[in-house]
């Protein structure tokens, strides 16, 4: 488990790079402002639990249940909340806007909450 989180912490960070450098060049020029602003929302989102989870992936041994289910909401946090979205930006920007994926982006932010709050509880058990 040690070894995903560590990889998908490279994985995530990297992309997170990719993306904002796509969003700030090409499609600067078809998003609106707010599209944009929220494009690079999900990106720094991206970006700052990737940062997490290269920390917790060199400090914790991700053995206990706590640990594992810090990592797996950090990693799908980011999935469903950076990735909704873009999604949503994209699609909006496109005439063609993806609704669904509105109430995914809470969800991801909730995953979010519960993982930081493992890594509170994982330092008391310890």
């Amino acid at each position: 488990m040690k070894e995903f989180v560590l990889s998908s912490a490279a994985f995530f960070g990297g992309l997170a790079i990719i993306i904002g450098a796509f969003g700030a060049h090409a499609l600067k020029k078809i998003f609106s402002e707010e599209q944009l602003k929220n494009f690079e929302t999900g990106v720094k989102y991206q970006m700052y639990h990737a940062i997490v989870l290269l920390i917790t992936g060199y400090q914790f041994p991700f053995i206990s249940g706590i640990e594992k289910g810090m990592g797996y909401c950090f990693i799908i946090g980011i999935v469903l909340f950076s990735f909704s979205i873009y999604g949503l930006c994209i699609s909006a920007a496109m005439g063609k806007k993806m609704t669904f994926l509105g109430p995914i982006t809470p969800l991801g932010g909730l995953l979010f909450v519960i993982g930081w709050f493992l890594l509170l509880l994982v330092n008391f058990t310890q």
